[in-house]
C-alpha cells in the first residue's frame, strides 16, 4: 500500500519535474547564446570607432615613451588625436613626439615629470590648460626589479613611496585634472591601466599587486558614479605583454606585442567597464577567477615568483663573482 502511494506521488510529480527540467535547459541555452553573442560583440565585432577625435581633440597618455603607453600614443595619433605625452625623460618624449608628428601629421606636446614625486601636478595642470581632452590613458606604472619578500626589498621606505605615487596617486590626480572638463562636455574616455596582477594577490609582488587592485576598484567605482554623464571610465587588466617592463622579448599568442594588445583593447571601450583587453587574456582571466580556487591561484603565483626570485639572485651572484674575478685579473 505504501509502495502504491509512493508511485502515485511520483506520477503526479512527473509532469512538473519535466517542466522544471525543460525550463532549466531553455534558460541554460539562452544564457549560453547570450554569452556567445556578447563574446562575438566584444571580441569579433568590437567597438573600434568609438574612440575618435569626436570625443575631443586631444588625447593624454602618461608613461608614453615605452611599451603599452607608447603604443597607445601611436594608435591614438593614427586615429587623428592631437597628442599630449607625459613621462619622465624629455629626450624620449621629444623622440616619440617627433615620430608621431612626422608619421601621423598631428599636433604633439610634451610634459616631462617624475610621477614618483607629488609636487608635479601644478605643472601638469598648467600644461593641460585650455585643451579639449577626449581621452586620458593613465598608463604610467612601476613594478619590482625582481620578485621579493616584502621586508627584503632594497630601500623599502623609498620603494613604497615611489610605487604608491606612480601607480596610485598618478591615476587619482590625473583623473582629478581631466574629469571636470569631460563632465562639462558630457563625453570623454579614461582608460586606467591596471594589471591582471590586481585581480588577486600576488605574493612576492605584493605591493605592486595591491596598487593595481586599487586602480581596478577606483576605475569601476568611478564608472558607476559617472556613467550617466556620458563618460566612460575603463579598468584595463592585461596579463603579460612583450614590453621592457615584463622583459619578454619574443611575443606569442598569449604574450602579444603592445601594438597588438592596444588595438584589441580599444575595441572593448564602451562594451566592458572592466576588461583584460585581449581575447586570450580574457580566457586566462575567466579561468583564474571563475574556475580555479583563489587559494590555488595564490599558491601557484607565489611558487612562480619564488622560482623567478631564485633565478634572478643566482644570476646576480654569478655576475658579481665574474666582476670580482675580472677586477683581480686587472
Amino acid at each position: 500500500m505504501e509502495w502504491m502511494n509512493a508511485e502515485q506521488v511520483l506520477r503526479r510529480a512527473e509532469t512538473p519535474l519535466l517542466w522544471v527540467g525543460a525550463l532549466t535547459v531553455v534558460l541554460l541555452v539562452l544564457w549560453l547564446l547570450y554569452k556567445l553573442l556578447s563574446g562575438f560583440r566584444i571580441w569579433i565585432w568590437g567597438n573600434g570607432h568609438l574612440v575618435s577625435p569626436k570625443l575631443g581633440k586631444w588625447a593624454v597618455v602618461t608613461g608614453a615613451t615605452d611599451g603599452i603607453g607608447k603604443s597607445y600614443a601611436e594608435e591614438l595619433a593614427h586615429r587623428g588625436f592631437a597628442m599630449m605625452l607625459i613621462s619622465r625623460s624629455q629626450h624620449k618624449l621629444d623622440d616619440v613626439a617627433q615620430c608621431l608628428k612626422e608619421q601621423y601629421k598631428v599636433e604633439t606636446r610634451t610634459i616631462a615629470v617624475d610621477f614618483g614625486k607629488t609636487d608635479i601636478y601644478q605643472k601638469i595642470e598648467a600644461g593641460l590648460a585650455g585643451l579639449e581632452i577626449g581621452v586620458l590613458v593613465n598608463n604610467v606604472g612601476v613594478s619590482y626589479a625582481y620578485p621579493e619578500y616584502f621586508l627584503n626589498i632594497p630601500d623599502l621606505d623609498n620603494f613604497i613611496t615611489n610605487m604608491i605615487n606612480v601607480n596610485i596617486t598618478s591615476v587619482c590626480q590625473m583623473t582629478r585634472l581631466v574629469l571636470p572638463r569631460m563632465s562639462e562636455r558630457s563625453k570623454g574616455v579614461i582608460l586606467n591601466i591596471s594589471s591582471a596582477g590586481g585581480m588577486y594577490p600576488l605574493p612576492l609582488l605584493t605591493l605592486y599587486s595591491s596598487t593595481k587592485a586599487f586602480v581596478d576598484f577606483f576605475s569601476r567605482g568611478l564608472q558607476e558614479e559617472y556613467r550617466r554623464s556620458g563618460i566612460i571610465i575603463q579598468s584595463v587588466l592585461p596579463f603579460f605583454v612583450a614590453t621592457k617592463m615584463t622583459r619578454i622579448k619574443k611575443p606569442t599568442l598569449d604574450k602579444p606585442t603592445p601594438e597588438r594588445y592596444v588595438a584589441a583593447e580599444l575595441a572593448t571601450v564602451g562594451l566592458q567597464s572592466q576588461t583584460n583587453g585581449y581575447f586570450p587574456h580574457a580566457v586566462m582571466g575567466w579561468l583564474t577567477t571563475k574556475l580555479v580556487p583563489i587559494n590555488l591561484v595564490i599558491f601557484f603565483g607565489a611558487r612562480m615568483n619564488r622560482l623567478q626570485r631564485t633565478g634572478y639572485l643566482n644570476r646576480k651572484k654569478i655576475r658579481e663573482q665574474n666582476n670580482g674575478s675580472a677586477l683581480k685579473f686587472d
